[in-house]
């Protein structure tokens, strides 16, 4: 069962970034402005964001193994459409299809294992789980780059095999379970207003750059989102079955964890567009020298996050640790805003912070992780767990934004400089991550049994 859920969350997460890899030749392939171009990445991220939550509720009613089932043979037909896309307006449609087969198969990928799981044993499952996101990660620039070398298009079919693999093993290993006593059907009102609110901020977020922050475009995406985000949160307080129970993000260490997971996922986000963008624009480096750069920091993930943080976790508590991952982090990224240049080394300037963003990374994801999700009532697991992912969407697309806003298009005299403001901006926004979390989780000690 493990290996199910792993290869399904590994194929969602290795997508993510080989398909940002394929970019440049998917636009020399099919054409079209980069305005339109641009929904093959945008689209994904808003649906994904949007359906994360109705997702997880629905599959806490109904089921994790058949949400997980759906999402990821819904994710599988989608690769396969996009892969056989003739133009932009096909594959837009197919990675909109993508996010609504990612929204279904993450939060219950985690869901199986924590209802799996034995609870002393929860916390080192998802850091096992975490772990897979950062192979992925590891493996994504470098696997992407050898792909396109042979043709965009098996950035997409790469996922047929895996998810088949998952589908036919899956309807045999994955246990049968669902409350005996669903109660009535989530708010559907609730529903519309969360989808459309949480898709409204994503749409404000990624189009920033092209519509400008202070466009009546952005201010009303913007602002339509906190109203119909008020208005969920409100109905969810009074409504007999909410989509999200406010005692769920009252659970012990819930928001906190959440919180600190929000802020770093900003960092993260922005540190690795500035990357790729500075090596590409400073340097001219392709994209799978890029790849291959880029990969000594997420490779450190899997062993920081399997071998160490647990007992780092257990002798000092989750909110030392991961507040000391985000202060590690922070240190990187500000190794890249005090010696990186136009003709730095390589070795001497970009791979120190790799390596310190990455053990930060191991440590902060699988911690944090962990702490927002065991203490989640088991019959709320893809729930809470899509609460968690819809906020690292969420604050993903919000460091790319932010990022794009600081770094702008700066002549070539003033590039290095933009680009030290960037990553003054990820170690400020990962020193703010470390302080939530050593505040906000100062009380959080795991049971022995989970390290």
């Amino acid at each position: 069962m493990l290996g199910v859920v792993c290869a399904a969350v590994f194929m969602s997460n290795l997508d993510l970034f080989i398909v940002n890899v394929a970019f440049p030749d998917i636009h020399r392939d099919l054409g079209g402005g980069l305005s339109t171009l641009s929904w093959v990445l945008n689209g994904y991220a808003i649906a994904f964001a949007a359906l994360l939550v109705p997702a997880g509720r629905l599959a806490d009613r109904h089921g994790h193994r058949g949400g997980f089932l759906l999402g990821t043979a819904l994710f599988t037909a989608a690769s396969a459409l996009c892969a056989a896309s003739p133009g932009i307006v096909t594959l837009v449609i197919g990675r909109v299809a993508q996010a609504a087969g990612a929204a279904l198969l993450l939060p219950t990928s985690l869901a199986l294992l924590l209802a799996a799981t034995p609870p002393g044993r929860r916390a080192a499952a998802v850091r096992g789980w975490a772990a897979v996101g950062g192979l992925a990660a590891a493996l994504g620039p470098v696997v992407g780059g050898l792909l396109v070398e042979a043709d965009w298009r098996w950035v997409f079919l790469v996922n047929l095999p895996v998810g088949v693999a998952t589908l036919v093993v899956g309807a045999r290993v994955l246990p049968r379970r669902r409350e005996e006593n669903p109660g009535p059907l989530p708010d559907v009102v609730g529903v519309l207003a969360l989808t459309a609110g949480i898709g409204l901020l994503a749409l404000g977020l990624v189009e920033s750059s092209n519509w400008g922050w202070g466009s009546a475009a952005v201010v009303g995406s913007l602002a339509g989102a906190v109203v119909l985000l008020a208005g969920f949160v409100a109905r969810s307080a009074r409504h007999p079955a909410p989509v999200v129970e406010l005692s769920v993000l009252r659970s012990p260490g819930f928001s906190p964890a959440v919180a600190a997971l929000f802020l770093f996922s900003v960092a993260f986000a922005a540190m690795l567009l500035s990357l790729v963008t500075y090596m590409d624009s400073a340097w001219g480096w392709s994209a799978l020298k890029i790849g291959l750069a880029v990969t000594p920091g997420p490779a450190m993930v899997p062993p920081v996050a399997l071998l160490l943080a647990g007992r780092l976790v257990a002798r000092f508590g989750l909110g030392r640790v991961a507040g000391a991952g985000a202060l590690i982090y922070a240190v990187g990224a500000g190794w890249w805003a005090l010696r990186v240049g136009l003709h730095t080394h390589y070795a001497a300037g970009i791979l120190p912070g790799m390596l310190l963003t990455g053990i930060g990374v191991g440590l902060v994801l699988p911690t944090l992780t962990a702490g927002a999700t065991t203490v989640l009532p088991p019959a709320r697991f893809a729930t809470g767990s899509a609460v968690m992912n819809m906020s690292r969407q969420v604050a993903s697309v919000l460091g790319v934004a932010v990022l794009i806003a600081v770094v702008g298009a700066p002549a070539r005299q003033h590039l290095v400089s933009a680009f030290h403001e960037g990553w003054w901006f990820v170690a400020a926004t990962s020193l703010a991550a470390s302080v939530t979390a050593f505040v906000g989780l100062r009380s959080r000690r795991p049971a022995p049994a989970s390290a």
